[in-house]
């Protein structure tokens, strides 16, 4: 057997690691005499150099000690390559943004992934003969889910988009679907319905301005998500921000796009 020095030595692993490995029930020596020597066989090599390993691929020592009483091998390789092929995804896209900053330093859109939460949400569907009917669309939602549902809140801070759900560009009868957040659940009426809409990730950036160039940053954002691979999940959604009820200048508009990923 090897003291605890001659075993640090062999196995280039610091005396202190060794100590605190044996703390942490990771790898305990294989002899402590009466002055409280430690004493390591060759054998505990194998068990150190397991753990080394298991550590560089970027195992906790609660993983490891997981593994050390039993638990499955398998189960827990499997949950740590979920884990960095979601970090590999985030670092791609960090990569991916710090390219854009570089390339296009005069770059309009900053584009954020974030987690859209779980909402209730009311809405209704229509024609619009032309976008600039979207505004008196919005209006006469909200009227009528008042009128059927005259307590109903909305959620704080306020959340409401539109969806466009033609799969394509119209000039036209534009087929549209507008949903406002709120608290609970209501009573429907022919046009004003209720649903969930389930928590989802999605590729986001603001526009600042008028509407009428909202077709750039629909632009920008097509051009993002096809060079990044991004897996569309739904219908982009155009949340309204500030805009004509309280904002007097269009510049102050301030539009979210939406954009569900998986």
């Amino acid at each position: 057997m090897y003291k605890i020095g001659e075993f640090s030595v062999l196995s280039k692993t610091t005396i202190k690691t060794l100590r605190f490995y044996e703390k942490m029930g990771l790898l305990n020596p294989s002899k402590v005499d009466d002055n409280g020597y430690r004493y390591y066989e060759a054998n505990k090599l194998l068990e150190l150099n397991k753990i080394v390993s298991l550590r560089q691929l970027g195992f906790s020592i609660k993983e490891i000690k997981k593994i050390k009483n039993g638990a499955s091998f398998d189960s827990i390789l499997l949950s740590k390559l979920n884990e960095l092929q979601n970090l590999q995804i985030e670092n791609n896209f960090k990569i991916s943004k710090i390219k854009y900053l570089l390339e296009e330093k005069d770059m309009k859109y900053e584009v954020v992934v974030k987690d859209l939460p779980e909402y209730i949400v009311y809405y209704k569907e229509g024609i619009l003969k032309q976008y600039s009917d979207a505004s008196d669309f919005i209006l006469s939602s909200a009227q009528e889910c008042l009128e059927t549902n005259p307590k109903i809140k909305c959620i704080e801070p306020d959340y409401c988009f539109m969806e466009y759900l033609d799969g394509e560009y119209k000039e036209k009868n534009i087929k549209v679907r507008y949903c406002q957040a709120v608290v609970n659940f209501g009573q429907e009426n022919k046009t004003i319905k209720f649903t969930k809409l389930n928590k989802t990730k999605a590729v986001c950036i603001y526009h600042k301005g008028s509407y009428e160039k909202l077709g750039d940053a629909y632009a920008f954002m097509t051009k993002y998500v096809e060079e990044n691979k991004f897996e569309i999940a739904g219908f982009p959604r155009e949340r309204y921000i500030d805009g004509i009820w309280n904002k007097d200048c269009e510049d102050d508009w301030l539009t979210e796009i939406q954009i569900p990923i998986k």
